[in-house]
């Protein structure tokens, strides 16, 4: 019988006394998908090393059919911040190219062109949230 890789999971992240929703901001998901994570009996290999890295196990102990012990190591594994920065850049540049949008629209439309844009964005905006 094959093993069920979330509840090995589960029991090691609880073992270690890590708090689930700390975790879950963590890996960047709701608490949701952590709780699926562990009830799925083929985890993918994938989420188990990003839970791995993050509550500093190496599951290549549970897993030996798996992993190799330096897929754990967190040297070899690429900086969280350089995600943070990637998503930085991009919250950059999409506020570029709003501001740069906005004044298209200052310049070209006409003010009861401009009245009837902001109510549908707020419309949308309202509708969105």
């Amino acid at each position: 019988m094959d093993k069920h890789r979330g509840q090995i999971v589960e029991y090691l992240v609880r073992k270690k006394g890590i708090n689930i929703s700390e975790l879950a901001d963590k890996l960047r998901v709701n608490r949701r998908t952590l709780y699926n994570w562990f009830a799925h009996p083929l985890l993918k290999p994938e989420v188990i090393i990003r839970i791995g890295i993050v509550i500093k196990h190496n599951f290549s102990i549970e897993f030996p059919e798996l992993f190799l012990s330096a897929q754990f190591d967190v040297h070899h594994q690429p900086d969280i911040s350089e995600e943070l920065v990637d998503d930085n850049i991009w919250r950059t540049k999409y506020l570029e190219l709003l501001e740069k949008y906005n004044e298209t629209l200052r310049l070209t439309l006409n003010n009861k062109q401009k009245g009837e844009l902001f109510i549908l964005f707020i419309t949308t905006f309202v509708m969105a949230a």
